[in-house]
């Protein structure tokens, strides 16, 4: 990905003299220093690159005992410092990192400086102001903007803003407020730095983006800062603050909390869009009323256009993703990239249009060392200004430049433009709105296609009379309206009325979160491939009412539909859980939303384009392996006493999630296994698995993670929640009921120690390959099956796909019996590769007649199928008319009678 192909170059020493002549042809503000001080060529250095370090030492070398000898001390080191990067820069040999680093660090080492004369100059006067601990309080200064991204050019100005930690009074002789101390810092600091005199000036300060601008207090307590973001701090300060940073003093940790949730929103806050869209017309209003067309940073096509397209995602995604919480411009475009939320060809083009047109703002500025972004209007100046870029004339400049602002504009209209048409006007405008009689509003869903156009006449007015849509403000009351009469256009199309009943359990369920009815009305396309789900899926509908945040997900089908790259999600969850290491609540939730978001990438692929089911449970299973693993570590990371980096422990996967046919909705059937000599070694895993329960299962605003059952632990409920493996192997070998046999068929290692999941895998391999009776083993899982139909008894008419004679647990059964009874012997039997393959395998072995085993895994999926059908479906019991199953239950019986009721087989 293309950023600034310029490097940084050392020149030599023949060049040097071009370089001048350069510098001298293409700036006046150089020509007027060259031609005032014979000597200052020869202090440039040009061939060192300026470091924070090198500033620093230059200015604790200064002869600094007044006020006038820091102002003349500071000015000098700019004039230094420009002249020398503009030399450098105008000769090819800077690259714009080098350009934007040393004149931010030019700022922070000046600002710092000039602070710390003052500071003392005042604490001599009035006394030193103390934090509650004692120390001496110094001023929080923040660097908003360019200073604060570390973005500053060469003749930028500096938004400051002055804050302090708590309110107290100064300890001196003359004691004063803690907040008269820091205005009259902060005024002295900006004099000190904006002041011009005859060597001119160091910044221009300008603190209008403090709270209440220029009429709010120039210092603020950081109480007084968090009330005003809470109360009074607009849309556009978020922008502003996205870019703040701390650049002195103390407590940067605290002022950060105080800032980041106004920046920064837990949810997905897709408002954001409509607001950055209002402020850049405001700025273009202002553009076009002041005739700057030609403004490379606000104008059409202009850097700050590049920069709101990286700000807006991360204010609609910061809060989820804390990666995203970048200040510099770059690195978050080439981050968007990576997270598939901008083209990566996109990203590039809008990388090398920022790198030309900083290029060409700091050539601007060179001429007069003057903050302008204007294209000169002198035809001299715009000769002047080509040649410093490197063109032959200001046409050939004028091509480029326009090649890159075309490109910036369209990637800025792509991401901002308004709701196409269509949202705004809809034909079923009046019948939501109830405007037209019930016989026309019936007459017209009629038409469209509702088979009992009454009906939904009725929801709909229940909906409109509803406390929650009547408490909307009328602005979002009126957003509302536009997508619910979308929505009843869009259902229409398919069979009844139920998927717009769906649709609209999900806007009454959002309709009070603005961000979500933005997002929808923002991307029409998403509330289209959402009608799509709820049209397949009675449980997808529930499952994204109940979790809104993943209508987000809907943005962009081909991240949607794209398989699943488990390592990348596993790299992805890894430092999310990392950035928020000391907040166990964020924690939890970045589970939650991992799991939600990957399941609802899977529910869509299968709605959408079709998975087979048997690969969709993998890919659900795989899921699970993933967040245990996770949820695992942060379990070890908080138990008390624990003895070792990692832990000796393992979790073993049962049931669904040991045959790795796991669904959308199942819990998660475990066995929890340590191997470990320290002496109170039961105590400490027996914390950590009710930790990794407390983990899974803990109710937060994201929901729960997974529920669970640990009941095939060794003597079930009333036994130990965790095992020792040597335990463990004694329990299975000489206690162990047969029906745990046959769980154990289904079972394997899922997460945590490789060696005690090699212990269990030898283990298990050896328990089913154990000589049995098979004619006892048949009368004992007879016996079982017979206690599971009294249990639940089959209905007439109705088959149970689970538990009717004939479903599936008759098949399973059958497969479990083949797999203790002939392992032995056939040790391919013993491998947990699924019912289907394992009935294959008894075929090919001669175990059962192969024309009789195949139908039955036909039977299997085909029930499997079914039952995951009507669960989408939210039906929790899945039954099917008997007459749908005919000659699927034929053939399970069939095998029954051969396998379990023939008593000479064996």
């Amino acid at each position: 990905m293309c950023r600034d192909s310029i490097t940084s170059i050392t020149p030599e020493s023949s060049s040097v003299d071009a370089a001048i002549a350069a510098a001298y042809r293409f700036s006046r503000y150089f020509q007027r220093i060259h031609d005032a001080d014979a000597g200052f060529v020869g202090q440039l250095m040009l061939s060192r690159v300026w470091t924070r370090q090198a500033l620093e030492a230059w200015l604790d070398a200064a002869d600094v005992t007044d006020e006038l000898s820091l102002h003349r001390a500071l000015r000098r080191l700019r004039q230094l410092v420009i002249g020398q990067l503009l030399v450098r820069d105008l000769a090819g040999w800077a690259s714009l990192d080098e350009v934007m680093r040393v004149c931010t660090e030019l700022a922070e080492v000046t600002l710092n400086c000039a602070l710390t004369w003052h500071g003392q100059w005042l604490s001599a006067l009035h006394g030193h102001p103390h934090c509650a601990d004692g120390s001496i309080m110094q001023m929080v200064v923040v660097g908003m903007g360019k200073l604060g991204g570390g973005e500053l050019n060469v003749s930028s100005d500096i938004d400051l803003v002055y804050l302090y930690p708590e309110e107290g009074e100064t300890d001196g002789t003359r004691p004063i407020t803690h907040h008269q101390f820091f205005v009259f810092l902060g005024q002295r600091l900006g004099r000190a730095l904006s002041s011009v005199d005859e060597n001119g000036f160091v910044f221009r300060v300008d603190t209008r983006l403090r709270p209440w601008g220029e009429s709010g207090p120039l210092a603020m307590g950081f109480s007084a800062l968090e009330e005003y973001l809470q109360g009074h701090g607009r849309e556009w300060e978020r922008y502003a603050w996205t870019k703040a940073r701390a650049l002195t003093g103390c407590c940067h940790r605290e002022l950060a909390a105080i800032v980041r949730p106004f920046v920064f929103r837990k949810y997905l806050d897709y408002g954001a869009l409509d607001a950055m869209r209002g402020l850049h017309a405001q700025i273009r209003r202002e553009v076009i009323r002041r005739d700057r067309i030609d403004n490379i940073k606000l104008g059409p096509g202009g850097i700050r256009e590049i920069e709101f397209v990286a700000q807006v995602f991360q204010l609609i995604r910061g809060g989820r993703d804390v990666a995203l919480q970048l200040r510099g411009t770059r690195e978050t475009l080439v981050l968007l990239a990576q997270r598939g939320l901008l083209d990566v060809e996109l990203v590039d083009r809008l990388l090398v249009a920022y790198a030309f047109l900083r290029k060409l703002e700091h050539r601007l500025q060179y001429l007069d060392d003057a903050q302008t972004q204007a294209l000169p209007s002198s035809e001299e100046d715009r000769l002047r200004l080509a040649a410093s870029m490197g063109f032959t004339d200001e046409v050939a400049l004028n091509t480029v430049l326009n090649k890159h602002r075309r490109e910036v504009s369209q990637a800025f209209d792509g991401v901002f433009l308004s709701p196409a048409d269509p949202l705004r006007e809809r034909v079923a405008m009046p019948v939501w709105l109830g405007v037209v009689d019930d016989e026309t509003a019936g007459h017209e869903l009629a038409q469209w296609g509702y088979t009992r156009p009454m009906v939904v006449l009725d929801r709909l007015r229940a909906v409109r009379r509803s406390q929650r849509y009547l408490r909307l403000l009328e602005q979002h009351r009126e957003r509302y309206d536009r997508l619910a009469a979308l929505t009843i256009e869009l259902a229409a199309r398919f069979v009844d009325e139920t998927t717009l009943f769906r649709l609209l359990d999900i806007l009454e369920a959002i309709g009070g979160r603005v961000a979500y009815m933005a997002l929808l009305e923002e991307y029409p396309r998403a509330l289209s491939q959402l009608t799509e789900i709820c049209a397949a899926s009675q449980w997808a509908a529930r499952y994204l009412a109940q979790n809104p945040i993943l209508l987000d997900e809907l943005l962009d089908v081909r991240l949607l539909l794209a398989k699943p790259d488990w390592a990348a999600f596993q790299q992805t969850l890894d430092a999310q859980l990392m950035s928020f290491h000391q907040d166990t609540e964020r924690q939890m939730d970045s589970l939650r939303h991992a799991r939600q978001q990957q399941t609802f990438h899977l529910l869509a692929q299968e709605v959408l384009v079709g998975v087979a089911l048997p690969d969709l449970a993998q890919s659900l299973s795989r899921l699970a392996e993933i967040l245990l693993q996770a949820v695992l570590s942060l379990a070890w990371a908080g138990v008390r006493d624990r003895h070792r980096s990692t832990p000796r422990f393992a979790i073993i996967g049962y049931g669904k999630l040991g045959s790795r046919e796991l669904g959308y909705a199942s819990d998660l059937d475990m066995v929890f296994l340590y191997e470990d000599e320290h002496p109170d070694a039961g105590l400490i895993y027996a914390r950590l698995a009710q930790r990794i329960i407390t983990w899974l299962t803990s109710l937060t605003p994201a929901g729960i993670l997974y529920d669970t059952d640990l009941r095939l632990r060794p003597d079930g409920a009333s036994g130990l929640l965790v095992s020792q493996m040597m335990a463990f192997a004694d329990y299975q070998r000489h206690h162990a009921w047969v029906w745990e046999h046959q769980a154990l068929t289904r079972a394997r290692f899922v997460a945590g120690d490789v060696a005690i999941g090699q212990q269990f895998s030898a283990l298990r391999g050896e328990i089913l390959q154990m000589p049995r009776d098979k004619t006892t083993l048949r009368q004992d899982i007879v016996a079982m099956r017979q206690k599971i139909h009294v249990a639940h008894p089959d209905s007439e008419g109705v088959f149970d796909l689970k538990y009717s004679a004939g479903g599936m647990i008759d098949v399973e059964f059958m497969v479990q019996f083949l797999v203790l009874a002939y392992a032995g012997q056939a040790p391919a039997m013993a491998e947990n590769v699924g019912v289907p393959a394992l009935l294959q395998r008894a075929g090919e072995q001669g175990l059962v007649p192969a024309d009789l085993a195949a139908p039955v895994a036909a039977a299997w999926l085909s029930y499997w199928q079914m039952q995951h059908e009507q669960r989408l479906q939210d039906v929790h019991h899945a039954q099917v008319d008997e007459v749908r199953v005919v000659s699927e239950v034929q053939a399970v019986r069939t095998l029954w009678a051969y396998l379990m009721q023939d008593g000479s087989r064996g």
